[in-house]
């Protein structure tokens, strides 16, 4: 059995006197996608900003791909990460944030390609020949020199899931990626998302509000209880879906599904 790609170890963390998880352990497998449900104040957001280390911890330890996020192992010892290591860390994980974040200025082509170009040295060419390539997976294709205001709310948010692949991460963390969306375009971008994941076979942790595109998306359905963050119930979804994370959205088991996880989401409010 493979080692999971996160290990996360009774972790803590706090905002001055507001405890906003409190030995929180969690596990992910490699390719495996799991959604993360939970009322207002359950630290979901926080969990992902843990991850992508834009928050630190207070306590605990974390494990990204085999390695500490922050800490250092050094002659037997773990000592707090430098900067160094957590730069190093960071280019294994991907982020798409919920308001997309494409620079208003560039086209498509350039808010793909730019991060890689600049944080790990990728060749111009080859950046703009593998964009085009997740572009076309995304089916935006003929809009890669567009500008960001050209485009709806669902292609925007297509091309940060694309720029976020082309750093070819680990591990992929989405907070709320259809938050801002319609329903029709929300549940389609669902489909179109599954269809993605089969193909790039990337590890997914994501947040939502929505138990419907937790059940529908995820392999793996976490629903954290607030005041502080933990975890009350760990649901697999797998043995409800055909190979490939294949359901239909009305399928009884799926319903059922995600009756019980309101039940519980219910219960952690």
């Amino acid at each position: 059995m493979p080692a999971p790609i996160i290990k996360v170890d009774a972790i803590s963390k706090s905002f001055g006197t507001f405890k906003v998880l409190d030995g929180l352990s969690m596990q992910v497998m490699p390719g495996e996608k799991l959604a993360l449900i939970g009322p207002s104040g359950s630290g979901k957001t926080t969990i992902l900003r843990i991850l992508m280390t834009l928050e630190k911890i207070d306590g605990g330890q974390i494990q990204v791909d085999g390695e500490q996020l922050y800490h250092m192992e050094r002659n037997g010892q773990l000592l707090p990460a430098d900067e160094r290591h957590l730069a190093r860390m960071r280019q294994k994980i991907g982020m798409v944030f919920q308001l997309f974040n494409l620079f208003p200025h560039k086209c498509v082509m350039d808010n793909v390609t730019l991060a890689p170009m600049l944080t790990k040295g990728v060749a111009r060419a080859a950046a703009e020949k593998r964009a085009m390539e997740l572009l076309d997976m995304v089916g935006l294709a003929d809009k890669a020199k567009a500008m960001p205001a050209q485009l709806s709310g669902g292609q925007k948010q297509r091309v940060a899931i694309a720029r976020a692949l082309l750093g070819e991460p680990k591990l992929l963390l989405m907070d709320e990626p259809f938050g801002a969306l319609d329903e029709i375009t929300r549940d389609r971008l669902n489909d179109e998302l599954l269809a993605l994941w089969r193909r790039s076979g990337t590890t997914i942790l994501f947040v939502t509000h929505s138990i419907a595109e937790a059940a529908y998306l995820g392999e793996r359905v976490i629903v954290l209880a607030a005041n502080p963050g933990r975890v009350v119930k760990d649901l697999d979804m797998r043995p409800l879906k055909q190979e490939g994370n294949r359901c239909k959205r009305e399928d009884a088991a799926i319903v059922a599904a995600m009756a019980d996880l309101r039940t519980a989401l219910e219960r952690a409010s």
